[in-house]
């Protein structure tokens, strides 16, 4: 079992209200996937939530993609370690950056509630920060998505019917 897990969750954006029960949903999430992957110590995650301008800025900046996205993950493992926060001697793992604007799009385009697609976005992130990686497709993909469905039914927020994405 995961130790004390401590979930930064900062609101950098004015035009859409995160709804009540967001943030311990998305405490539920990191919190899951650290004990699906049996992740040893404490740890520390940032969560932000921006809007697409701000999300468009840092998808250009840091990964040369000039659009928006849903969310972007900054992990903070430096080789085989994580840096460790003197403070709290927690093991930081890195910042998940989530465009609200898009997720109530997506939630509405995939059909199911915004919760659903927070939590999806934050557990797929949280995964990135942990070294996986779906980009080039294949069994990495595969598992990468049938870890995100895991943690996601063990939540309360499993795939609908007319969930699905084509990658």
């Amino acid at each position: 079992m995961t130790e004390k897990i401590k979930v930064l969750i900062s609101d950098d954006q004015k035009g859409i209200r995160i709804p009540t029960g967001i943030r311990m949903l998305i405490r539920r999430c990191c919190n899951a996937v650290l004990k699906l992957e049996n992740f040893d110590g404490g740890a520390e995650i940032s969560v932000r939530f921006v809007n697409d301008a701000e999300i468009h800025k840092l998808n250009k900046e840091f990964r040369n993609v000039d659009a928006p996205t849903d969310v972007l993950s900054f992990p903070l493992k430096s080789g085989d370690d994580y840096d460790v926060n003197p403070d709290s001697g927690l093991k930081m793992l890195g910042d998940i950056v989530i465009s609200i604007e898009r997720a109530v799009a997506q939630a509405e385009e995939y059909n199911h509630s915004l919760q659903r697609e927070i939590a999806y976005l934050t557990v797929h992130s949280m995964l990135h920060l942990l070294g996986y990686d779906h980009e080039g497709g294949g069994l990495p993909a595969v598992r990468m998505r049938e870890k995100e469905e895991t943690v996601l039914t063990q939540i309360g927020l499993p795939r609908n019917s007319s969930y699905y994405m084509d990658e």
